[in-house]
């Protein structure tokens, strides 16, 4: 039964990957965390860890099915990626000593603000001001360099990606949610990938053992079902893009946050 629920999942992160430029983190999370529960105190960590593979395999496919004029607005954004990279290499290293619920409840509060700020602010759902849209749209680049390795940590440790929290200043530069979408991707897969090495390479001690598929702090099998059910849709939806209304787009993305927010909380370790 579990691993048909992943494989379903996995057919919804592939969506979310395209759709929402997820790459599947926050959605894969809260499944693997009930699926390992036998891992114990590190089901989290496992969690994420294997969310983290299955980010970095979504993102880059994804990538690679982007139209190349998209992809050329990250022309300029080399430190940018460098420091996502960084900040992911330490929020995994982070993330490997964790407790359980630090992640958890770390998860819960992030989702929670990304939320309520997409709804009271403008620029998300609605238009920004003429003055803070004008000045939004003069910047070279949506997401500041500087921003790149705190982006890149939190990311990680939690195990939310990157796209959660680069969407929305995306968003809010401008950009129609479609452009905004492609874009996360290679910044996810920035992140995901030194995240996901570390991952590999350290296991959670006695707790993993409880996995037949573990190696290191991965769930090969559990990964694999997610990717059987992601890969084909990524692939053909990259390929024959959905249209959707730019506001109905975006409400969607605060929606599917909201129902990730409420599993999570459900689920309370």
């Amino acid at each position: 039964m579990s691993a048909l629920v992943l494989v379903v999942v996995g057919v919804l992160t592939g969506l979310t990957t395209v759709v929402f430029g997820f790459g599947g983190g926050f959605v894969t999370v809260p499944v693997i965390v009930w699926v390992d529960a036998a891992a114990g105190p590190a089901a989290a960590t496992v969690a994420v860890a294997t969310s983290s593979l299955v980010m970095v395999v979504n993102a880059v496919v994804a990538t690679a099915a982007t139209p190349r004029p998209v992809l050329r607005r990250l022309r300029g954004t080399a430190p940018l990626l460098v420091l996502l990279g960084i900040g992911g290499l330490g929020g995994a290293v982070a993330a490997c000593s964790a407790s359980a619920r630090l992640i958890h409840w770390g998860f819960v509060v992030y989702l929670a603000v990304t939320v309520v700020d997409g709804l009271a602010r403008p620029g998300f759902l609605r238009p920004a001001p003429a003055p803070a849209a004008a000045a939004a749209g003069r910047r070279a680049f949506a997401v500041p360099a500087a921003s790149g390795l705190p982006i890149g940590a939190v990311a990680a440790f939690l195990g939310v990606g990157g796209s959660v929290m680069t969407v929305p200043l995306l968003r809010r530069s401008g950009l129609p949610m479609g452009v905004t979408a492609a874009l996360a991707n290679p910044l996810t897969a920035c992140v995901s990938a030194p995240a996901c090495a570390v991952f590999l390479a350290t296991a959670q001690g006695r707790d993993t053992r409880a996995l037949v598929s573990a190696f290191g702090s991965v769930d090969l099998g559990a990964a694999a079902l997610l990717l059987l059910g992601a890969l084909p849709v990524v692939v053909l939806l990259r390929r024959r893009p959905p249209r959707i209304a730019d506001r109905l787009h975006a409400g969607g993305y605060l929606a599917l946050l909201c129902l990730v927010l409420t599993a999570m909380l459900v689920r309370t370790p």
